[in-house]
């Protein structure tokens, strides 16, 4: 008698065949992560390389909204402007220039970040497209796998092709936070959801430090840590001494702006001070968004109805992570939708959406069901991300 015939099971598998078993299986779904890797990749390599190359030919269609701008100034904008001036001269302000109140609401990790590649590429409109494009890269990659664990093969190449067609996939190209920070957490995420509490929350860190959503994001793992299958009742309490780590950054930054200004709370008062935004009730901030939307006719008018349409899909998404009991999810996009519904008026809503990765895999989920309604809302998106990439590169306001 063999050792394998003693260590047979009732279902008559031995113990070097359920060896073969897992060995197979593991090889499987190493072969499934590539693959899906790759598919990300081929889609964000063919979507840069196109949004690179029409904003370097549509001022040829469109030469009086361009104004013959150089082709890395039509990418340092609004925000990716503030980030280069950060990155050269600190939250002292631009010398020779008047103060700007609106700094200290950025946090330092984009900025340092920036400062850091610009060592490698000292052009820091040109470092921070670079920074975009390895940090997309990451995140789609991230997207795809966390879309195919949750909906099923497939999944994450519609999610990644459905965050593309977005109206605010401007911002992953652009020289902003929003790459950075998804390239950060969706990787933390996806650690989280196997139980590598402290990896997830080592990732936190510099997500946290990137933008104050870090704060949401570490509340979100905390409940996932609470409430999820690898959470607390399989693994104790002792990582919750992790999951404290993604809020040290804002009490670090706190801390420094406390030394410049004796304000603990600069990066927010600086939201008052910079655009007059402070706490409302959800009423106040409805109307006053509603009156630029559609009771004035000036600039931003469009801008203030992307933000309305934005404030509705993320209400419809916190309704979806409800009756799914979604408990993690809902409260990283619950709770960004409460601070942005609780301001002044609707401000970034629409950009924010990028960083609300469930909706994506939602959407793609959809797709797996009813391919043509998938299909129906790229068709339908599609459009409105070109119209917000011509209104961001030429200069205006797209969110």
């Amino acid at each position: 008698m063999s050792p394998d015939d003693l260590d047979a099971r009732p279902d008559g598998r031995t113990a070097r065949e359920d060896t073969a078993i897992v060995t197979d299986e593991a090889h499987s779904r190493t072969h499934l992560l590539r693959t899906v890797d790759r598919t990300a990749l081929a889609v964000w390599t063919g979507a840069w390389l196109g949004v690179m190359f029409f904003v370097a030919v549509i001022p040829r269609v469109l030469p009086t909204v361009y104004d013959g701008r150089p082709y890395l100034d039509r990418w340092a904008q609004w925000d990716a402007a503030r980030f280069i001036n950060l990155a050269t001269y600190g939250y002292d302000g631009v010398p020779g220039q008047p103060e700007d109140p609106g700094w200290p609401a950025f946090f330092p990790g984009y900025p340092l970040l920036l400062r850091a590649v610009g060592t490698v590429i000292p052009d820091y409109r040109l470092a921070g497209l670079a920074i975009s494009l390895i940090a997309g890269a990451v995140a789609v990659a991230a997207l795809a796998r966390l879309a195919e664990q949750e909906g099923g093969e497939g999944t994450g190449r519609r999610a990644v092709i459905a965050v593309l067609a977005g109206p605010p996939a401007v911002f992953l190209f652009a020289g902003y936070s929003e790459s950075v920070f998804l390239a950060l957490a969706l990787p933390a995420w996806l650690l989280a959801r196997r139980g590598h509490w402290a990896g997830a929350a080592l990732l936190a860190v510099p997500a946290t430090a990137v933008r104050i959503t870090g704060l949401f994001f570490g509340l979100a793992l905390i409940v996932e840590y609470l409430v999820g299958e690898h959470g607390r009742r399989a693994v104790g309490w002792r990582p919750m001494g992790w999951l404290a780590l993604p809020f040290t950054p804002l009490l670090a930054y706190s801390a420094y702006q406390w030394t410049r200004t004796g304000d603990w709370l600069a990066w927010q008062h600086a939201q008052e001070a910079g655009w007059d935004r402070h706490l409302v009730w959800p009423w106040e901030s409805f109307m006053t968004t509603w009156r630029a939307a559609w009771e004035t006719d000036y600039e931003f008018t469009l801008a203030f109805r992307i933000e309305m349409f934005a404030a509705l899909v993320g209400v419809l998404l916190c309704g979806y992570l409800l009756s799914r009991r979604r408990w993690p999810e809902l409260t990283y996009v619950g709770t960004q939708l409460a601070a942005l519904l609780l301001s002044s008026y609707y401000l970034s809503v629409g950009r924010a959406m990028l960083l609300w990765w469930p909706l994506w895999i939602a959407v793609a989920t959809v797709g797996d069901r009813r391919p043509n309604l998938y299909a129906a809302v790229i068709a339908a998106s599609t459009p409105f991300a070109v119209l917000m990439l011509l209104t961001f590169t030429s200069g205006g306001w797209a969110g």
